[in-house]
């Protein structure tokens, strides 16, 4: 069969992919570089609501989120600024919903016209008391279709904001797709609150996550607590049961981290070198890794999409290197230092780049020059 090649672009693919996942409410804000997301979402999901801000856009999302829908946005940095405090509501009212963060250059409004990989720190930062919130990366066309639908999954069947983390270079540039080697997408079911019993709303169930009852039911009363609460969703302060409950959302996302553990691992033996990247610069590590062995050079190559929390499965992978590259398009090496702090071991680079994005020669390199002391 001959193949049907279109002309698209990420932004395309990750509205789609979200819908036939089963999200069903876009809320946003135009703001470059996710304006193609909010062009195409208004044009493909089911309900679709242009907000006057992006605090605005948080609060509907959770009003929505509350009677059972799966809300998207997407935005920039300055945003997701705004947007923290509503997310940190969220995720206490334990409501699911997708964040697209694309990331743009530098502080406050930064360039809006360039892209870069700058935002990681604020988004592992969001949540109050440094508790986890799932963070998950594009770095190819693939990844926007799969990982998206990965996405809208993990937020309902865990009850809680996701981000989905890319940058301009990766929703705005088109590409030629044959949308037959697409994977099929299955829409995530939610489990909802069926008993007559009794309903707590913020009773552990399995995963430790409650089971769902959305404010529109009339058998049973339904709260959503943003404050400090007990199973009941009564505000309490500093009661065992509160602050164990408290506890239980940082617990779900971290206990149930391999269902979410999304990566890519091109292992090659004899190999004493790894590059890792993620995003937008996995492309020129990829190409990086294709040059160097046909130069003859042995190197493995490491693609984290789940970037938080950090499974443990890539401290793994990592030990088996006596080098290990780690390639970002930000100025302090923002994954390496997440990784390893600030004083990284030795054997432990980076390559870094701000207003420019990082090139196959700059990450071979770093292999070649620093991999030396270790032939």
């Amino acid at each position: 069969m001959a193949q049907r090649i279109i002309f698209t672009d990420s932004s395309r693919l990750m509205v789609e992919a979200a819908v036939q996942a089963g999200a069903d409410v876009f809320i946003g804000y135009p703001i470059t570089p996710a304006n193609l997301l909010y062009y195409y979402s208004s044009q493909r999901f089911p309900v679709f609501m242009a907000a006057p801000d992006e605090i605005t856009t948080l609060q509907l999302m959770s009003g929505y989120a509350a009677t059972g829908k799966v809300p998207v946005t997407a935005t920039s940095f300055p945003g997701y600024a705004l947007m923290i405090e509503s997310i940190n509501m969220a995720y206490m009212m334990e409501l699911p919903m997708v964040i697209i963060l694309v990331q743009r250059l530098g502080p406050a409004t930064g360039t809006a016209t360039m892209g870069a990989q700058g935002d990681l720190n604020v988004v592992t930062g969001t949540i109050s008391g440094g508790m986890a919130i799932p963070v998950i990366s594009v770095s190819d066309p693939a990844d926007a279709w799969e990982l998206t639908a990965k996405a809208v999954e993990v937020a309902v069947k865990l009850r809680t904001p996701v981000v989905l983390l890319t940058s301009k270079e990766e929703v705005m540039t088109q590409f030629g797709l044959d949308p037959d080697e697409l994977a099929p997408i299955q829409k995530v079911e939610r489990k909802v609150y069926e008993s007559d019993e009794p309903f707590f709303p913020y009773k552990a169930g399995e995963n430790k996550v409650p089971l769902f009852l959305g404010v529109d039911t009339s058998r049973h009363q339904v709260r959503f607590t943003a404050s400090t609460h007990d199973t009941r969703g009564i505000i309490q302060n500093s009661g065992a049961e509160a602050l164990g409950n408290s506890i239980r959302l940082h617990e779900k996302i971290t206990e149930n981290l391999d269902s979410y553990t999304c990566y890519s691992y091109d292992m090659q033996e004899g190999a004493k070198a790894l590059i890792v990247s993620y995003g937008i610069t996995a492309q020129a590590a990829r190409e990086a890794v294709a040059q160097l062995r046909n130069d003859g050079e042995s190197v493995a190559l490491l693609i984290p999409q789940t970037l938080y929390p950090i499974p443990n499965l890539y401290f793994d992978i990592m030990s088996r290197y006596p080098r290990v590259v780690i390639a970002e398009e930000n100025l302090t090496g923002q994954y390496r230092h997440l990784l390893f702090g600030v004083n990284a071991p030795a054997g432990v680079t980076g390559v870094n780049a701000f207003g420019k994005m990082i090139t196959p020669a700059q990450i071979k390199s770093e292999v070649l020059d620093h991999g030396k002391s270790i032939s």
